[in-house]
């Protein structure tokens, strides 16, 4: 219990000083997932809104695999990326294997499908709500794609935390493709995961204590804008 204490003592000290190796992953982590998010933005919210609005043969099965997609296992993730990205794979030249380019690629893997089926019931709904509208002024379901996406930013706001949630606490994708590399590739989750093993549990609080914050502070952020958004609406 006393070596516990310690620790727990250690770790705010940590955070409350800035250590710089503590800095240095807590960065990393940001960069890596806020890129992941960026490109899963621009994949997911158009093809959420293409498949919410487009009538073409086998949307129906595009929507469920959208789904299914969301749960996809992280550790299958990493291999496949892992796989593409090996010296034999298809993508094995453009050296991204262990470094951050692959970790990114590995969480933009992970949220899009998130991103683009959530955005997609957001558009059906808004849809069904204008588009007696939208018609009326010559609008078109592909024409009507933006101006649901603008009209629903407050709600896909939402939707982008929920894909950075998820991309901030993954640890199987990325320590297979990133290799959990110091001042390379060591984000958040790979360091508590490794400092654990290792005994440093001062580091691993420390790390675990952002990330809980970090994670409280998204769920805060989306309660509190879809509060808003409702207010807005009502």
């Amino acid at each position: 219990m006393r070596d516990l204490t310690e620790a727990f003592s250690t770790a705010l000290r940590m955070i409350l000083g800035g250590d710089p190796e503590l800095l240095e992953i807590v960065r990393l982590s940001l960069e890596v997932s806020t890129a992941a998010l960026f490109l899963a933005a621009c994949v997911g919210l158009p093809l959420g809104g293409l498949v919410a609005l487009l009538r073409f043969p086998g949307r129906r099965f595009v929507a469920i695999l959208l789904n299914a997609l969301m749960g996809l296992p992280p550790v299958v993730v990493g291999l496949l990326v892992y796989l593409m990205l090996s010296r034999s794979g298809p993508l094995g030249g453009l050296g991204w294997l262990f470094t951050p380019t692959a970790m990114i690629l590995a969480q933009f893997v992970l949220i899009v499908p998130i991103v683009a089926s959530l955005t997609r019931q957001v558009v059906e709904d808004l849809w069904e709500e204008y588009e007696s509208q939208l018609r009326s002024l010559g609008a078109g379901p592909l024409r009507a794609i933006p101006t649901l996406l603008w009209d629903g930013r407050y709600r896909l706001v939402t939707t982008l935390l929920a894909g950075f949630g998820r991309a901030i606490a993954e640890v199987g994708a990325v320590i297979i493709v990133g290799g959990n590399i110091a001042h390379v590739t060591r984000v958040m989750t790979t360091a508590i995961a490794l400092e654990t093993r290792k005994g440093d549990l001062a580091l691993a609080l420390a790390l675990g204590l952002v990330l809980l914050g970090m994670s409280l502070g998204i769920n805060a952020a989306a309660s509190l804008v879809t509060e808003f958004a409702r207010r807005r609406e009502g």
